[in-house]
């Protein structure tokens, strides 16, 4: 590691726009899914660090009230929030960062995403940043690879057909990120909300992956999930499922099918306590956090519908053993037993969380150095107060 105090009191750092991110690698799916499997190794074996005391929390969030009292503050509505996402990753990473983004679906409205992400990389030693990045991209793509280091170990190895509930952003970057584990997949099922941006979805798909065999819109969940090897559950409504959410029926579900749950999903109990049933979560910690954080009266529906949230309450309950709630870094390192056979069923349940980002920003950032990419910014020569 290079002399954090090497420059004495100066401190320059880089700004990587969106273009800059692009040109740096960051809609690079292979290396972005080794890089998580890193990551989530090294969360499985304790290296690192999020906020909150037991140094797992998912982050800190602003909301707004129903009925402002206050004159120019925000109305709560669908996804309007803030939310500050700080972590620190070991390994060879050893870097401390965090994400910042507003959130708002009015911005449907004006071409701009529902989220707009910022990061800042810093040195852990100093705390003095190293570069300011655009991070949309670098969000979606980390979130599109941790779901394929579960591909990667947990789907069957000649997965040919994958079905996606909810083909928004998140599940083009799974589906992208789940293709360079299994170029075997040849078919691809989607289920949308509207026939119209549904049929644009498999369009894009069309033209991005010519590689496919067939893409086919289909008008049921069932339609979706029957026959598939790979799942992807990319949404948080359902007008078809039990209480909103997306509904995987065990009698729907392939032998050997991979459920993949970034977002929400529901799933009948007596399924998930069946010891047959294997459950993967990214990290248990993330999980235990949330519940201390919330409390036991709120549900995992007011969690966004994570089914990772539900599994840790029935584990609070009694009804479900701790042991049963496996960490896919543990899979991944070999210290826990993933597929032993090409019936059984897993479900995989990703939280998301602030470590992954900072450990593909870190290899941004020094492919970005290494390339001359970006634009060098100084914060000081020497600093005013000290």
């Amino acid at each position: 590691m290079s002399d954090p105090y090497a420059n004495g009191p100066k401190i320059d750092l880089l700004w990587l726009s969106e273009p800059d991110m692009i040109e740096a690698g960051v809609t690079d799916s292979a290396a972005c899914v080794e890089t998580m499997e890193e990551t989530l190794i090294l969360l499985a074996d304790g290296d690192y660090r999020m906020a909150g005391a037991s140094g797992n929390s998912h982050g800190a969030q602003i909301n707004f009230p129903d009925n402002p009292e206050h004159e120019g503050m925000p109305a709560n509505g669908p996804d309007r929030r803030f939310m500050a996402m700080p972590a620190y990753i070991g390994g060879r990473f050893r870097s401390t960062g965090v994400k910042w983004y507003g959130s708002n679906t009015e911005n449907r409205q004006h071409d701009l995403p529902r989220s707009i992400h910022v990061f800042v990389l810093n040195d852990t030693v100093t705390g003095a940043p190293k570069a300011v990045m655009s991070a949309n991209l670098l969000s979606a793509y980390r979130t599109g690879a941790v779901p394929a280091v579960g591909v990667k170990h947990l789907a069957v190895e000649n997965a040919e057909t994958v079905g996606i509930i909810g083909p928004g952003v998140m599940s083009r970057t799974i589906f992208a990120s789940s293709l360079t584990q299994r170029p075997s997949i040849k078919h691809l099922k989607i289920k949308g909300r509207s026939a119209g941006s549904t049929q644009r979805t498999a369009d894009w798909f069309r033209e991005n992956f010519p590689q496919l065999e067939s893409v086919t819109v289909v008008d049921t969940e069932q339609e979706a999930i029957e026959g598939s090897d790979i799942l992807i559950g990319g949404t948080s409504t359902s007008p078809d499922g039990p209480q909103g959410f997306p509904y995987f029926k065990r009698e729907w579900l392939k032998p050997g099918a991979l459920v993949l749950c970034p977002a929400a999903a529901r799933f009948d109990e007596d399924f998930i306590k069946d010891e047959s049933t294997r459950l993967v979560v990214d990290y248990t910690g993330l999980y235990s956090e949330w519940f201390h954080e919330n409390g036991p009266d709120v549900t995992y529906e007011q969690l966004l519908g994570i089914p990772g949230n539900r599994w840790w309450d029935m584990k609070e309950e009694g009804v479900l053993p701790e042991e049963r709630l496996v960490n896919i870094g543990d899979i991944a390192s070999g210290k826990a037993l993933g597929r032993q056979n090409d019936d059984e069923i897993f479900c995989y349940s990703i939280g998301g969380m602030p470590v992954e980002d900072v450990a593909w920003a870190f290899d941004l950032y020094n492919n970005a150095v290494e390339k001359g990419i970006g634009t060098p910014l100084n914060l000081w020569d020497t600093p005013t107060l000290s």
